[in-house]
């Protein structure tokens, strides 16, 4: 009876024992595959930088950067260093963003939509503050006079490879006319300039050695054809660029187009004998320029050789100022630029 009773009891005690172990080995398999997919890798974050300037290319330092994401949790906050440099990191992947850029005394920048792949370093160009309206409007205060002194005096800076003087082009789009007194300022300038002498020295020179005019060879001669290349120089600029500008409202200088298709750039800067910019700011035909051209031809039959004087003389040194001219206007819009300093830097 024992032997019985004890197997009765022993039998069903067995059976629970392995079916909770069996339980409990299912219920540890379940529990470490949903702990497997909980703890499944996220995609790599991405990385969000960029460089804060302005619109003359100069860095702005110290700009507030903002990233904004769909939720208010998405919205980072940072500010560029003193190489208007920053950066975001731990940016989530295919998540669109919009970047705000806003720095005291310009005007907020935000950005075309942002999207990084995982893992992506995405960089933020073309991030260009302009100075805000405010700022313009108290610049306004001051004489549109002083303005343009400034602006003739950041000129004068202008010299391709930092030697040969450029100070006759315009890269600042909000230039302002000049005053008859600036024409002549920045005339004389151009005139008394070193490399401009070495520049009537070298004509005189290549007139020399091909025997151009009826001067006589040896030093005699060429100083002679100096003189007169120097002239020349003095009178194209006082009558082209100084009398005719002031009396007719012209302005003498180049302005650089610097965006466009090649085709609207080549044009622009072979109509430059031919089309200038009124101090109304409009387009003109350029009356100052050719009368500077035939003036100059006009009166350079006072001291150059007799023989060579007369109306091919006027109309030979006009034709030649022309070309000069539209070779010059080639040069500036595609070359002269890049090779000064100051004019360099600007973004068109």
């Amino acid at each position: 009876m024992f032997e019985l009773y004890t197997g009765r009891i022993a039998e069903p005690q067995i059976r629970l024992l392995i079916s909770s172990m069996l339980c409990l080995i299912c219920l540890s398999i379940s529990a470490a595959a949903a702990g497997q997919q909980i703890s499944a890798p996220e995609p790599h974050a991405g990385t969000v930088v960029g460089t804060v300037i302005d619109i003359n290319g100069g860095v702005i330092p110290g700009a507030t950067v903002l990233l904004q994401g769909p939720s208010p949790n998405d919205d980072p906050l940072g500010v560029a260093n003193d190489s208007g440099f920053f950066q975001f990191e731990n940016v989530k992947p295919g998540v669109p963003y919009h970047l705000t850029v806003s720095a005291a005394g310009f005007a907020s920048w935000i950005s075309p939509e942002i999207t990084v792949s995982p893992g992506q370093y995405f960089e933020v160009t073309e991030i260009q503050l302009r100075v805000a309206t405010a700022v313009t409007t108290v610049r306004a205060v001051v004489s549109s006079e002083e303005i343009a002194t400034e602006q003739v005096k950041a000129e004068e800076k202008q010299r391709v490879l930092g030697i040969i003087p450029n100070f006759y082009v315009v890269y600042d789009r909000d230039v302002v006319p000049l005053t008859p007194g600036l024409k002549l300022n920045l005339a004389l300038k151009a005139f008394t300039d070193p490399v401009t002498f070495l520049g009537a020295a070298s004509v005189a020179g290549i007139d020399q050695a091909a025997n151009l005019h009826d001067y006589q060879q040896g030093a005699r001669g060429y100083g002679k054809r100096l003189g007169a290349a120097y002239t020349n120089v003095f009178t194209g600029m006082m009558i082209g660029d100084v009398i005719l500008p002031s009396i007719l409202h012209q302005d003498p200088r180049y302005f650089y187009q610097g965006t466009g298709t090649t085709k609207s750039r080549v044009i622009h800067a072979l109509s430059n004998p031919f089309v200038c910019r009124g101090d109304n700011g409009r387009r003109q035909p350029n009356y100052s320029a050719w009368g500077g051209y035939l003036a100059s031809g006009a009166i350079s039959n006072a001291y150059y050789p007799a023989s060579n004087r007369g109306p091919g003389l006027v109309f030979s040194t006009a034709l030649i100022d022309v070309a000069e001219s539209m070779a010059n206007g080639l040069l500036q819009e595609f070359v002269l630029r890049k090779l000064t300093p100051t004019a360099k830097k600007l973004q068109f």
